[in-house]
């Protein structure tokens, strides 16, 4: 049986299920540190996969705005090995005028925290390339993702 290295395991509230490949991790045996951001941003592209309906490029296309990255931080709480199963759960945080923060908790099975990150999109016109209000239609979907 070949089991899927990631998994959505719940719709609302987001929770993806990752479980970590040999090939993360360095000679020790544990995952290397640039992995983490990855891990995060693949929990953030289901996010957006969510809050566009399944096709989230084509629903910001539809708005006229862009979002891309305007911050993003970590702190890590435990270390991963190879085949370890986590998960991520993700909530919005603060929804802003231009932008929102996405907040990613990790965790274990067993409760066992392995890191925390928020990724905060910033929207800008299509047209313009410059900052633009959050459009009423994706602070209605952020609603539904709001811890």
């Amino acid at each position: 049986m070949n089991k899927s290295y990631e998994t959505v395991s719940s719709a609302l509230p987001l929770v993806v299920t990752k479980r970590v490949r040999w090939a993360d991790c360095d000679p020790a045996g544990v995952v290397f540190t640039g992995k983490f951001n990855e891990y995060m941003l693949i929990a953030v592209n289901y996010f957006f996969n969510e809050l566009g309906e399944g096709n989230y490029f084509q629903w910001v296309k539809s708005l006229n705005v862009d979002t891309p990255c305007k911050g993003l931080d970590m702190e890590f709480h435990g270390a991963l090995w190879p085949e370890d199963e986590f998960d991520m759960h993700c909530t919005v945080s603060a929804i802003r005028e231009h932008s929102y923060d996405i907040r990613v908790e990790a965790s274990q099975k067993d409760g066992r925290r392995i890191f925390t990150g928020r990724f905060s999109p910033i929207c800008i016109s299509r047209e313009v390339r410059k900052r633009a209000p959050i459009p009423q239609a994706m602070v209605d979907a952020l609603q539904k993702f709001k811890s």
